[in-house]
């Protein structure tokens, strides 16, 4: 039933040799929540991009327990088990006009891993993130029982398993709340701005607007730092659409499939290379502003479509950064980590500026609050760990935190300094659930969760 198997996050860095089993949903569990190992962790689909779903111990893996169990028309009510992808939720609801409230930028992300890192989309300044919009999990907790968790039932736990990362519990299964849709087009704004400020502007004009995101060229620098491309949306009515898409507008157009068959060459990403790209995207997204409907998948999902793309960073993998940063402080702080980055010379093309809503105070590890966060990509090398170091700095006196998720380096301090007071309260509820030394993985160890 056990094996090994050496696993990585997305990011394909850091790498551990594990023991691993399948996790299934039918309870109880021969040898516990570990099955006889020293301690244990969930994996989902391999998603998340650093080390929160490894232990060498146990990691056991989800995606079996991959069944929707019902749906109620009535409520947009689904429940299913943890191991469902969002890609298999989208393929059999979307054509029937429904849609999850809240998707992050994969996917291929499964119902537990997105619940335990509480995952948040381009629309978190009007609708949350993912937890907002779950009704209830079904927890395996350390004693081997499986309780079911909500915030009418086991509060403390169910919001502590919300961006827990796994730490609580194995989430076996979960009910979730999906929208009715009119049609699966997103009505798409580009607009073109000329530096952070203006950006920023657009942002707080468009607090309305149902989904925002910016890709912001974090290379260029003097009084073009921080231009940026935004793209709003909004779901398409089906009066907007032209007449062939109209007929049926559920139905997403083919996708030519691509793939990244081998790894980047180490040279293939350099200053040179990522400042040529970034001018050309600018420029073409500048040709492209305006109105115009995009199918949902190019608008939530454009890396999706190239199978493998992080080999793009080549064979010794990379390492996200993503930040979030108080809106009083946001400007600021985001001026001086786009300095940092261009004096360095070792920007991102894959750069995400989004504007977030209120946070959720009651979940201890959930990663937003409100104002801004920036994601971005960097190809592994003792230059850009150095870089990180920075931004945490940055991000630290800035009152800001690291998203879990995509950590793969952070320290036990920057990750004390961002979550506070919350961390004291999910540490203590580890203790007294007996979650400490039963779930862990390379992540809580390096940070002392």
């Amino acid at each position: 039933m056990t094996s090994q198997a050496t696993l990585s996050g997305w990011g394909r860095w850091p790498r551990r040799t594990c023991r691993t089993a399948p996790l299934l949903a039918e309870a109880p569990f021969p040898g516990g929540p570990t099955l006889g190992a020293a301690s244990a962790i969930t994996r989902g689909n391999g998603r998340s991009y650093g080390d929160p779903a490894l232990n060498p111990d146990m990691t056991l893996t989800g995606t079996r327990a991959n069944r929707m169990l019902s749906f109620d028309p009535g409520t947009g009510d689904l429940v299913t088990e943890a191991g469902v992808l969002m890609s298999e939720i989208l393929d059999i609801f979307a054509p029937r006009g429904w849609f999850p409230q809240v998707v992050p930028g994969t996917k291929f992300g499964s119902v537990g891993g997105m619940i335990g890192s509480d995952v948040h989309g381009k629309n978190h300044h009007c609708a949350g993130s993912f937890g907002d919009h779950v009704n209830w999990i079904d927890l395996l907790c350390a004693d081997g029982e499986l309780r079911r968790c909500s915030s009418e039932e086991n509060a403390e736990l169910y919001n502590a398993t919300c961006g827990g990362m796994g730490l609580t519990g194995h989430i076996l299964a979960a009910s979730v709340r999906l929208r009715r849709i009119a049609s699966a087009w997103i009505a798409q704004e580009t607009i073109p701005v000329p530096d952070l400020d203006t950006a920023m502007g657009v942002f707080e004009a468009n607090h309305d607007t149902t989904y925002s995101v910016a890709w912001i060229d974090c290379l260029a620098r003097g009084d073009s730092r921080g231009r940026s491309l935004i793209y709003l949306g909004d779901h398409a009515d089906p009066e907007a659409l032209d007449r062939e898409k109209r007929a049926d507008p559920f139905k997403l157009p083919a996708r030519r499939k691509l793939a990244m068959p081998l790894d980047a060459p180490s040279w293939a990403l350099n200053a040179l290379t990522l400042r040529a790209f970034n001018q050309a995207y600018y420029k073409a997204g500048c040709r492209k502003a305006g109105h115009g409907v995009v199918d949902y998948d190019s608008y939530f999902f454009p890396l999706d479509s190239i199978a493998n793309w992080n080999r793009l960073y080549g064979a010794p993998g990379f390492a996200q950064y993503q930040c979030a940063l108080p809106l009083a402080t946001a400007r600021d702080a985001l001026l001086d980590l786009l300095e940092a980055i261009s004096e360095a010379r070792l920007g991102s093309f894959l750069a995400v500026l989004k504007r977030m809503g209120p946070g959720a105070p009651e979940r201890p590890l959930s990663f937003p609050i409100e104002g801004y966060t920036l994601a971005l990509d960097f190809p592994l090398s003792s230059r850009a760990l150095t870089l990180l170091d920075c931004l945490d700095e940055i991000t630290v006196a800035a009152g800001g935190r690291l998203y879990l998720a995509k950590d793969s380096r952070m320290t036990q301090r920057t990750f004390e300094a961002g979550y506070g007071p919350a961390l004291d309260q999910f540490r203590a509820l580890r203790a007294e659930t007996g979650a400490t030394d039963v779930f862990q993985s390379v992540q809580s160890r390096r940070l002392a969760i």
